[in-house]
Order: C-alpha cells, then structure tokens, then sequence
C-alpha cells in the first residue's frame, strides 16, 4: 500500500499525493509518527504471562493426548512442540521485553479483531467433531476474510470455498488424515 500525503490545494481543500519521493528514514518517521501509542511496561509483563500461561495450558493438554517418538508421534506431538514455542518465546519476551526496544502497542478497537479470531477458532475446533471441518472452516474462512479482513463477499466467498477445498485436497485425499469430515 503506497503512503499518501495530504497537500494543500488552491482554497483550503486537501488532496491526497502519493509519496513516492519519500526517503527510507523520511517514510520511518511518517510511519513513527502514525503509530499507535506504546503500551508500557506493565502491559507488556501482563501480555507475557498470559502468552505463557496459554503455552503452559497448551503443554499439558498436549501430554494428555500422548507425544509418542518422533518416529511414532502420538496427537500430543505437534501441539507440544508448538505450546513449548510459545512458552519458549512469552519467557524471552517476559525477561528481555522490558528493556530494550519499542514498548508494545496500546489495546485498541482494532485488537479486538485479534480476539474475534481466536474465539472463532476456538468455535471451530468445537464444531469440528460434531459436523466435520468442512463447515466450520468455511465459515472461519468467511468471517476471517470478510469481517477481518475486509473483503468484499465475492472474494471471501470465493477465498473461503478454495481453502477449504484445498485443505480437503491435501489432508483428506493425499494424506489420508483422521480429521472429522462430511464427505
């Protein structure tokens, strides 16, 4: 997306120039300038604890499920090895993210939109053994790419139907996969 500038017109009228003439340190500091405000580092610790807390959910819900070997992985492998990660990474950012670097951004109307989709893809994960993956991701896809994402209804819808075919494609007919599906 090229940044524009509003720049006075003849009267008191704006009209947006795109700036293609901008340098890298001129475009840095117009892009500065734009940002949010920081968080500070009170939100930046109760972020940390709360990525970590999820990563540690995620390793004992992960051992329930059996890791099995490498060779052998049992359902709890990949889940673990993604929850450690995450627990790895919220403990980095726990102890170096309070110094060095920019804070954080600020919650906004716009983080919810991060919150819309966990919760859909918590919605998901429920729906997928009563129904199958293919409606649920379908409406994933739709709500992601539509309300999220802003597409327009053709595109969401059109997105929507070649990701979920495309997921059926590679884990139910070439991989052979367990996952609940309707067809």
């Amino acid at each position: 997306m090229t940044p524009h500038r509003e720049t006075p017109a003849e009267g008191s009228e704006a009209v947006n120039v795109i700036d293609d003439d901008l340098t890298p340190e001129e475009l840095a500091a117009q892009w500065e300038a734009e940002a949010p405000p920081p968080a500070g580092p009170i939100a930046n610790l109760a972020s940390s604890l709360v990525v970590l807390a999820l990563g540690v959910a995620g390793l004992v819900m992960s051992i329930g499920l059996g890791l099995g070997t490498p060779s052998q992985p049992r359902p709890g492998m990949w889940p673990f090895v993604v929850s450690l990660i995450i627990a790895v990474l919220a403990l980095a950012q726990l102890i170096n993210g309070r110094r060095g670097g920019r804070d954080g951004e600020k919650f906004s109307k716009l983080s919810w939109l991060a919150a819309i989709g966990f919760v859909t893809l918590l919605a998901m994960v429920w729906l997928m053994p009563m129904i199958g993956f293919e409606v649920p991701a379908l409406l994933l896809c739709l709500i992601w790419m539509k309300f999220l994402g802003g597409e327009t209804w053709r595109g969401a819808v059109l997105y929507s139907l070649l990701v979920v075919a495309a997921f059926y494609g590679i884990f139910i007919l070439a991989l052979g996969t367990s996952i609940p599906h309707l067809f």
